[in-house]
């Protein structure tokens, strides 16, 4: 990086902190600080929705997934795309709660104090591990940008973290929600930059470094780029991933994700309750996290490009996480115009424009479901939002704690997307159903803790001799795939890279052989070598994945492997085999596989993605089960209480706060006063019949999903013949 890119960067943050010192003058109390005092329109709605939804680690992980897998790799980020047209319903349940939190929602559903103070401590952890993967991955990007490993004699994470954690703290913790959304404003700008400012420059790199300049403009670089890379690179649902995102592990996540997301803190903001009005919390909602769908297919693009001009590099071959750092370097750096810098501050506003409202919600949750019921409930307005800007400080932080200190970035992701499985079913179902209880959720969430996340951890350490089980120690087939294609430039090129980062290696590590072993794995086996046009052969493996321990199995003696099938699959030969021999189960136990076993279900020639697949039913449907039925042998909340609730989720909130007051007290007074809008009249379940706005909106959505798929592929296959 040169002087003017770090001008660049001082810039962007001397902005960030401007801002926030601005909207600091405009906080007078918790409604102002938590909420922005519930002010905002369509587009700042639909930049913090694009802001806090889009996190740092995602062009960096599509990054790598579209560098190893090809064109179907973007479903690492594209498979939240089906979830989006549920948003045009949900985005109106949180501005109808009226509430600063969704632990106001738990506390007045269930009449129940406690309840939002668990959801609190759930809120912190949650962030705590969600924001850490996003430091993480700005560490990653930055190293090849920086051109160093280390600053002040410190790897470069540990000077970068604590940086942008400064930064946020400074101007969130100043300005509380509208400075975040105002800096979302203009980070969702940089986003939207992030993900488009390589493809023009990458395709005249490949103009110029492979092509005619002379004859030959950006669309050629697209033809170019389909020379280079081989055809199956360019499948959507098919090619060298074709066993990590099938549709049946798409459709899953898509659910999960679903059931999930809706309890996730940040969406009583962000989803819909700091708008002015339903409107605005709808498409606010929907178009910011389309913005983001529409990202995700620059990413993918950006990705085939740098395998196309960079397959050779050293860099990308030993960590295929710094995809897009060494192409933000190679391909932007010669042209000396502070892109490089504007290309990381681009990413830091990924980062932050999610942390900053991830520090809010967190603080309100604090001072609105522990301190102020429990401390101190008659503190002035001045003394919450102080306590407020102290707890925000605190999440981040733990947030910085969490990824300076925590190795498994993944471990930190999947940890922070499982968590809300606890609140999920009690949302959805009291959302809904008058009949669900107190007392029954609170059984609930114990349960989905206890079985969850519990007891995977107690089992094995309370049972040590199970790791060693012969029957849990199962593993599934080992599937070898080979096929021969002609080798294409790209090929030749990684060969020369895998040779470049392997003599490196043998080269930094040689007196430290530990190190070295897991260095040479990372990068992994020769590449098939040939001239381009020549005949190669690309094999795959995939299986020998543990079906009952988390963290695999190891060989305790001598392992074997025993063939099950042997042939051709049209171009293509296929071997199964089948590991036998004594192993050790590591990590925790897979507790709800067991049930597949009892039933008899074999489960050895499942794939990695079916596997994954499988979770889903316990985890998404025990827990609704088990509310469901406790509901009817548990007390039911107050009439009272339920009709309050029920009827405010019915009134359709007015922009002018004092109309809206006077809505709600009419509500209140004649609860029965929706009952022929019901879907279901003489019933306990809640919902309103759909009006036409619900029903276009939500098929329009579904619409906007094809079409966005539609550009991604035709985006993809420009330049092929």
């Amino acid at each position: 990086m040169g002087i003017i890119d770090y001008i660049v960067l001082f810039l962007y943050f001397a902005a960030m902190v401007a801002i926030g010192i601005w909207s600091m003058r405009r906080v007078k109390g918790q409604e102002d600080y938590f909420m922005g005092g519930r002010g905002f329109g369509k587009l700042l709605q639909t930049f913090a929705a694009f802001g806090a939804g889009t996190g740092a680690h995602e062009p960096v992980t599509v990054g790598r997934t579209g560098w190893t897998s090809g064109l179907s790799g973007v479903w690492s980020a594209l498979m939240w795309l089906f979830v989006t047209p549920v948003y045009w319903i949900v985005a109106v349940w949180y501005r109808r709660m009226r509430h600063m939190t969704l632990g106001d929602w738990f506390v007045e559903r269930y009449e129940s104090k406690a309840m939002g103070a668990i959801y609190t401590l759930f809120g912190m952890v949650f962030y705590m591990f969600y924001l850490s993967t996003m430091l993480s991955a700005i560490a990653k990007f930055a190293v090849p940008l920086l051109g160093v490993e280390t600053l002040f004699g410190m790897e470069v994470k540990f000077v970068l973290i604590p940086l942008i954690s400064t930064l946020v703290i400074l101007y969130g913790v100043l300005g509380g929600l509208t400075a975040a959304y105002w800096t979302d404003l203009i980070q969702g700008v940089f986003i939207i930059i992030l993900s488009i400012l390589l493809i023009p420059f990458g395709l005249l790199a490949l103009v110029n470094q492979f092509g005619d300049p002379s004859t030959q403009g950006v669309m050629d670089g697209f033809t170019i780029m389909h020379e280079r890379v081989a055809p199956d690179f360019f499948n959507l649902f098919s090619g060298p991933s074709a066993g990590e995102f099938p549709i049946q592990y798409i459709v899953s996540l898509t659910l999960l994700v679903l059931v999930g997301i809706v309890v996730q803190p940040h969406f009583i903001a962000t989803g819909g309750g700091s708008a002015k009005s339903e409107d605005e919390a709808r498409i606010g909602l929907v178009v910011g996290n389309f913005l983001k769908r529409l990202c995700t297919v620059g990413w993918a693009l950006t990705a085939l490009i740098a395998l196309a001009l960079l397959a050779g590099n050293a860099e990308i071959a030993a960590d295929p996480d710094r995809v897009w750092g060494v192409a933000a370097r190679e391909i932007l750096g010669p042209l000396n115009m502070g892109l490089v810098g504007l290309m990381l501050a681009c990413l830091m506003a990924a980062l932050m424009s999610s942390a900053d409202t991830y520090m809010i919600v967190s603080s309100a949750l604090v001072v609105r479901n522990i301190y102020a019921p429990y401390i101190n409930p008659n503190a002035s307005e001045k003394k919450y939002v102080f306590v407020g800007r102290i707890t925000g400080l605190i999440m981040i932080l733990g947030a910085s704690w969490v990824a300076l200190t925590q190795a498994d970035v993944f471990g930190q992701f999947k940890m922070a997307v499982e968590l809300p499985i606890i609140f999920a079913a009690p949302f959805w179902v009291g959302m809904f159903w008058r009949r669900a209880t107190k007392n029954a959720v609170w059984i609930t969430m114990g349960f989905s803790l206890l079985f969850f996340f519990l007891l995977p951890q107690l089992i094995p350490a309370l049972a040590p001799g199970l790791r060693t089980s012969e029957s849990l120690g199962a593993t599934t087939q080992i599937v070898t795939k080979t096929m021969t294609r002609p080798a294409t430039a790209a090929d030749l090129a990684k060969f020369e890279g895998w040779g470049a980062a392997t003599a490196q290696a043998n080269e930094r590590f040689a007196n430290d052989p530990d190190k070295l072993e897991a260095v040479l794995k990372s990068i992994g086996s020769e590449p098939p070598h040939a001239e381009v046009g020549e005949p190669i052969v690309i094999t795959s493996k995939l299986g020998g994945k543990s079906i009952f321990w988390r963290g695999g199995v190891k060989p305790v003696g001598e392992m074997s492997l025993e063939t099950i099938e042997e042939g051709k699959t049209g171009d293509s030969t296929l071997l199964i085999q089948q590991q036998a021999g004594p192993v050790k189960g590591e990590g925790g136990l897979n507790v709800d596989f067991l049930f597949y076993r009892l039933v008899g279900i074999d489960l050895s020639d499942a794939s990695k993605a079916t596997l994954e697949t499988l979770r889903l039913p316990p985890r998404v449907l025990l827990p609704f089960l088990v509310l469901i039925i406790a509901s009817f042998f548990t007390r039911q909340n107050s009439t009272e209480a339920l009709d309050r609730y029920y009827a405010k989720m019915k009134t359709e909130v007015d922009p002018d706060p004092a109309k809206d007051m006077e809505k709600l007290a009419t509500a209140f007074e004649n609860p029965k006063m929706y009952q022929s809008q019901r879907l279901f009249p003489n019933s306990n379940l809640e919902m309103l019949r759909p009006r036409k706005v619900d029903i276009v909106g939500f098929l329009l959505s579904c619409v906007a999903c094809v079409l966005i798929i539609g550009l991604l592929v035709w985006l993809a296959g420009i330049g092929s013949k």
